[in-house]
């Protein structure tokens, strides 16, 4: 079955538009029916910043067949005017922005329309502004789907992945909110979402959180209370999971091809590794929601938003990754 993808622009004052753009003329997107979500206009800017043309034709909200639609199939919805939209700026516009078509995207999800979706970077800062009421996209997303499980980003990389037992959490607190559980919630996740992305048994290894994964006990102790414990129960359930290892070394045997994934005990832990080791091909997965939802790991770049300079190397491998884990979805659903 051909895959029906969703594409929302992203914040419409950041590079999304250009990346959209930059995109739809690549030949691999032929193998997805595509529809646009948002409005022409952020669309057609982005096409003038990236100096490319595309045909798209408004369709109706209930259209399941994009296949037939000269160009690409738009979903028109007016959630900003050409005048509200600041480039480089973070702005409530642009925030409501995000927010409306991200609610029209969720919804065409939930009623079959589409069976995944890619998004062009958000920036936190204006959806906040707008009164997103959530930490980030991600738990925004889990509250409109009704989803109360465990979710977590995950981070992927040419065949790299890593998920995270902290993410949009203060430093400090990181080492109080690491508990057994999480590690093991964050383990199950990133272990489900690899074997919906192809891997029939994904290689897992459990970074730790102090210096030297802790020396023994000499830096630190929730290695030995915490980390080993989960790790040993996860093993004990038959996963391929170990650790914990040092992070300083813990991601050169994902390098190395050694593991599929690293699950990192807080944000920068695996944004830093991933991002030093191909900034412009990571993706982010937003884990644990019932569709298969990604977006670049960069952000909106306002440093270069309306140059003409964006790199669209993550949002094409956003689109692979989309593309295929919605395909594994079908195949899991047909069984």
């Amino acid at each position: 079955m051909t895959v029906k993808l969703g594409i929302i622009p992203g914040d419409p004052s950041g590079i999304g538009p250009e990346l959209t753009a930059h995109l739809l003329r690549q030949e691999r997107v032929a193998h997805a029916d595509i529809l646009l979500i948002g409005d022409a206009h952020v669309f057609r800017l982005g096409q003038e910043q990236a100096g490319i043309r595309y045909e798209m034709n408004v369709v109706d909200a209930t259209t399941r067949d994009f296949s037939s639609i000269p160009g690409f199939a738009l979903h028109q919805i007016k959630t900003i005017s050409p005048e509200d939209v600041e480039i480089a700026q973070s702005t409530p516009a642009s925030g409501h922005s995000v927010l409306r078509t991200l609610d029209t995207a969720l919804q065409l999800a939930s009623d079959g329309i589409i069976d995944a979706i890619l998004f062009g970077p958000f920036n936190k800062s204006s959806m906040h502004l707008a009164g997103i009421g959530h930490a980030d996209e991600l738990h925004y997303m889990a509250d409109k789907l009704g989803v109360e499980d465990y979710v977590s980003e995950l981070n992927t990389l040419d065949g790299m992945w890593t998920s995270r037992v902290t993410s949009h959490v203060a430093l400090k607190d990181v080492a109080a909110a690491i508990s057994i559980d999480r590690i093991a919630q964050a383990t199950k996740l990133i272990d489900r979402t690899l074997r919906r992305a192809g891997y029939s048994r994904p290689r897992i290894t459990v970074a730790a959180l102090n210096p030297h994964a802790g020396d023994g006990g000499n830096f630190g102790r929730e290695e030995i209370e915490v980390i080993e414990p989960a790790v040993r129960m996860m093993a004990a359930e038959q996963m391929a999971v170990d650790g914990p290892f040092p992070s300083d070394t813990v991601f050169l045997k994902l390098k190395r091809g050694e593991r599929d994934a690293v699950v990192t005990m807080y944000h920068d832990q695996g944004q830093i590794a991933l991002k030093l080791l191909g900034f412009e091909r990571g993706v982010t997965v937003q884990g644990g929601l019932p569709i298969p939802v990604t977006t670049p790991a960069h952000g909106t770049a306002f440093d270069i938003a309306g140059t003409g300079r964006a790199d669209c190397g993550a949002m094409l491998a956003a689109f692979n990754l989309a593309c295929r884990m919605a395909g594994d979805w079908q195949k899991e659903e047909g069984a």
